[in-house]
């Protein structure tokens, strides 16, 4: 394995200013150079193997989690389905689709809502990584009822 990546590296520097596919190929293969770390330090081989045999549970983890979402997702799309829509020409002065479509607007989803299992999972990942949640909160603040908007 090291006399591979150490040939292709070799190879790869000897060819620097052709441009060919094949030796983009071999760029690629650069990625394998952090590998020879692994195969000559006993303390990383052991560090990868264990990481490795903990991929079994890391898996059990990740069902548990995932069937705790789709709880709370049904609970959300029971809760929320069809009110995270607002008016695009005027979010707070057309509040019902009737008159947003009357007046020219667009009656519009916003993008994190719990309309299907999917978007609900999404939005509900959003809100566990901290990064979209407060989008989350304001769509729902603003939910009223369906074909009604804040």
């Amino acid at each position: 394995m090291d006399f591979f990546i150490v040939c292709t590296s070799v190879l790869d520097q000897c060819l620097v200013n052709v441009d060919l596919p094949v030796i983009k190929i071999l760029r690629l293969l650069r990625t394998l150079r952090p590998l020879r770390v692994i195969s000559q330090n006993k303390e990383m081989r052991l560090m990868i193997g264990a990481l490795f045999e903990s991929l079994g549970a890391i898996a059990n983890v990740c069902v548990v989690v995932v069937a705790v979402w789709l709880m709370y997702a049904i609970f959300a799309i029971n809760i929320f389905a069809g009110k995270f829509f607002y008016c695009d020409i005027g979010k707070y002065v057309y509040h019902t689709k009737f008159e947003c479509n009357k007046n020219g607007g667009s009656w519009v989803r916003y993008l994190q809502n719990f309309d299907n299992i999917i978007l609900a999972m999404q939005s509900l990942f959003d809100v566990a990584v901290i990064e979209g949640w407060p989008d989350v909160m304001n769509a729902a603040i603003d939910a009223v009822d369906v074909d009604k908007g804040p």
